[in-house]
């Protein structure tokens, strides 16, 4: 029953996405449309204050005009008077010419007049109608005692109203009152228009951002194209060649590239070195195992009522048996120092400690050789690696220069350091190792004579667990031989100051409290680490 709401589940589309392209767009849209709206809206208001401004202007100037024009009577204002006063005969036509006849300040006055958005009223002293510039309805009279203009709601719109009373010169008598009523005709018209435009601008300018944005985020994002392809091809093949092309882009997604190439160079290193270690451990142990179902079988068929036979094959199988387990852990060891990365990031040595340790047990264990040690540095010197791993490579190296001198019974040690790195040499008088095999004498289970290695108890794989340790804290490890004058092995470790060791040992410190309040990975950690016995 369950097959089918499966499948109904996997048939329902995905839900639809914005791309990064598309998001970083639209966004760009937006905000470069916000920031032309609130720059534009500053911009419309100050030209709207002007326009307000100049309507005001407009108004006190028509108020000024009719006052200046009516208030040279003596008596109280009459309708004829006022029409003869607002509307009087400036021109006159004689012999076939235009001339001037009334007074210059006539022109002024049908100027104020002949706006269209103004209407000019004038009252008298008792409220009533005189005179009225056009036919339009008149807003209600209110008397005022000094010269004032308000917006007021005019015909369903916003406009603005002016009242002055008008005085006598002589007396300073009121003699009526006159009221302009602006619909603001002209500001509205001008206000529809810069609204049309500034929506219109902006849409532009927001379409304008959202096409260069998108054009330049598909130009600066190509990169995630090939680590999106990269990363698929990972996926279907972990074994895959592909890698994201490096870019000489000095940027996040430059980086971004480094680290996921790095990541897949190492993840397929481990997969490689699990796949060895598998290959390794398999065919390096079917022989032994081989020898001892040998013997068992043949102890099964006969052999177990033979005394000597018996005894034959057990001591056999045991030497077998002790070579599987000092097979089993240098394989171990060596996993472990594949994955230094991992576990021993932040520990701190003191090298030359470790190397006047070294030297007086391998003198204590071995007395018929002689060990001399040359320390040319004769103070403390740090290094950023474990301290079992450093004495575990340092006995590889003396138990080969003691496995491998035949008459000369000597090893030389020696120490010394420079401004960045500290060396120590291991030198033998033995057998030595010729050219050809020189290049190979790290690889795993590789023996330069297998024949007498074996007798010698090797198995071939310490010194590539010396060269993957010391290359696991950055360092070195280089081999000068000659055939019949024996060889020197050196390594060379980057030599930490103080103020790096101190944080190093801060972060350990840091990250031993952390693991302390998980159970089991203290634990985990130090089964994990190779001990001094394994290393012997």
């Amino acid at each position: 029953m369950r097959e089918p709401e499966s499948e109904v589940e996997e048939a329902e589309p995905q839900t639809f996405r914005f791309s990064l392209k598309w998001k970083w767009s639209l966004s760009t849209a937006a905000a470069v449309l916000v920031i032309f709206g609130v720059i534009a809206l500053l911009i419309f208001n100050s030209f709207l204050t002007v326009l307000m401004r100049q309507e005001r202007n407009h108004v006190s100037d028509t108020l000024g005009v009719v006052v200046e024009k009516l208030n040279t009577q003596k008596q109280e204002l009459t309708g004829s008077t006022v029409n003869d006063r607002l509307r009087p005969q400036s021109f006159t036509v004689t012999n076939k010419k235009a001339k001037r006849t009334g007074s210059p300040y006539g022109n002024v006055v049908i100027t104020s007049l002949a706006r269209d958005s103004q209407t000019v009223t004038v009252y008298d002293r008792s409220g009533n109608l005189l005179f009225s510039s056009r036919n339009a309805p008149t807003t209600a009279f209110k008397r005022s005692a000094q010269q004032s203009i308000r917006t007021q709601e005019v015909n369903g719109h916003s406009g603005l109203i002016g009242r002055s009373p008008i005085r006598a010169k002589q007396g300073n008598q009121i003699l009526g009152y006159v009221q302009v009523v602006d619909n603001l005709q002209d500001y509205h018209e001008t206000q529809a228009k810069l609204v049309q435009v500034v929506v219109v601008l902006g849409l532009i300018a927001a379409l304008a951002a959202a096409i260069l944005s998108y054009i330049l985020a598909s130009f600066l994002l190509r990169p995630m194209d090939a680590i999106r392809d990269t990363i698929h091809a990972v996926r279907d093949d972990p074994q895959t060649d592909q890698r994201v092309p490096e870019s000489k882009r000095n940027d996040e997604l430059g980086d971004l590239t480094q680290l996921l190439n790095d990541m897949i160079d190492t993840t397929q290193r481990y997969i490689d070195q699990q796949q060895q270690f598998v290959e390794d451990v398999s065919h390096e142990l079917r022989t032994p195992v081989a020898i001892i179902q040998g013997h068992m079988e043949m102890l099964d068929r006969w052999g177990k009522d033979d005394p000597e036979v018996l005894n034959e094959s057990i001591k056999a199988s045991l030497q077998e048996t002790k070579r599987m387990k000092s097979l089993v852990q240098e394989m171990l060891d060596l996993q472990r120092a594949e994955q230094i990365e991992i576990t021993f990031t932040n520990e701190v040595t003191d090298v030359t400690e470790v190397v006047t340790q070294v030297y007086d047990n391998f003198k204590m264990i071995h007395p018929e050789f002689v060990f001399i040690l040359d320390d040319d540095v004769h103070q403390s010197v740090q290094a950023q690696i474990y301290r079992n791993h450093l004495e575990q490579i340092l006995i590889i190296l003396l138990d080969n220069a003691v496995k491998y001198s035949t008459t000369r019974k000597e090893v030389h040690l020696s120490y010394e350091r420079d401004s960045r790195n500290v060396e120590i040499a291991v030198q033998d008088f033995g057998e030595g190792i010729s050219q050809a095999n020189r290049d190979r004498v790290f690889n795993r289970f590789y023996r330069v004579d297998k024949a007498r290695s074996r007798t010698k108890g090797g198995n071939g794989l310490g010194l590539a667990i010396a060269k993957r340790l010391i290359e696991g804290y950055h360092g070195s490890i280089t081999i000068e031989s000659a055939v019949g004058h024996g060889s020197v092995f050196r390594i060379s470790l980057p030599i930490l100051s103080a103020d790096e060791a101190r944080l190093l040992t801060h972060k350990k410190e840091q990250a031993q409290a952390e693991s302390n309040e998980i159970p089991g990975i203290k634990s985990a950690l130090l089964e994990d680490s190779p001990h001094d016995d394994d290393a012997h």
